[in-house]
């Protein structure tokens, strides 16, 4: 069987990804399960311990990342060819929305525009030596989640994030039937909105069910990475363009639980 020689745009990624270590997917089922909010708290608590750290928002109509970092209104720059990411607590940010000059357009593309996008945010970015790079996927497994399991080839795993109820765990099977179909491997599951805990008396109350997402790892032998509790604080965080990781220490302590699992994940490998 032939393989067909390596393009331009194919050798470019290959040289840019190759100075990255570890590459990391977030993805979801569904939409509403908090997927960004989990990925922009994740790099920033990588990035708190001392890790270069990058992230590609992957959602090509609907980029929130650099909302949740304060930097929305910023635009990416060009030097030497090279597109260069927007930099946000020491963290490199690279979005459709920074090339965006009305962000109130839509962006109306068909899959093969996705990806042909995609591949530039990748090969033509300045991204440096990076510890990590993080993908916010947008939910689902159509034209951008499987472009960047065809692209980035060396991709190190997928973590996945749903919410307790039955509804988004249904669609949690299918993300993880996504990853195995394209051979990539599933770090662990998530649960976001686990509970809400109550910021006068310390209560939680399990709104969306209790432990969907950790029975649903067991059921599927993969690894429950952790449970985040529904935080008013996290959500305000989020509108303020700050990661909640640095406001407030019980969320800090939630998700630097949650990274040491997926570091012991990688040290796997």
């Amino acid at each position: 069987m032939h393989t067909l020689p390596l393009t331009e745009e194919d050798k470019k990624i290959v040289e840019t990804l190759s100075k990255i270590k570890n590459k990391i997917a977030i993805l979801s089922g569904k939409g509403g399960t908090g997927k960004t909010t989990v990925t922009v708290n994740i790099a920033q608590t990588l990035s708190n311990m001392g890790f270069k750290v990058g992230v590609l928002d992957a959602d090509i109509t609907g980029p929130n990342v650099p909302l949740m970092f304060g930097v929305e209104d910023d635009q990416m720059t060009s030097t030497d060819d090279k597109i260069q990411p927007v930099e946000a607590e020491k963290i490199k940010i690279v979005s459709m929305e920074f090339l965006l000059q009305d962000k109130t357009n839509a962006i109306i593309w068909r899959g093969p525009m996705k990806i042909k996008a995609l591949k530039q945010l990748l090969a033509d970015v300045n991204w440096g030596e990076l510890d990590f790079l993080i993908v916010d996927l947008p939910p689902g497994s159509s034209d951008e989640p499987l472009s960047i399991v065809q692209t980035i080839k060396d991709l190190d795993g997928m973590v996945v994030v749903t919410t307790p109820q039955n509804v988004s765990l249904l669609d949690v099977t299918k993300s993880i039937n996504f990853a195995r179909v394209t051979n990539t491997p599933v770090i662990g599951i998530i649960e976001n909105m686990s509970g809400f805990m109550c910021p006068n008396c310390n209560e939680t109350t399990y709104i969306f069910k209790k432990d969907g997402g950790k029975n649903m790892a067991e059921q599927l032998s993969l690894d429950f990475l952790g449970a985040i509790p529904l935080y008013s604080q996290i959500c305000e965080a989020g509108d303020r363009g700050r990661p909640a990781v640095q406001q407030n220490e019980n969320i800090a302590e939630i998700f630097k639980s949650i990274v040491k699992k997926i570091l012991e994940k990688l040290q796997e490998k």
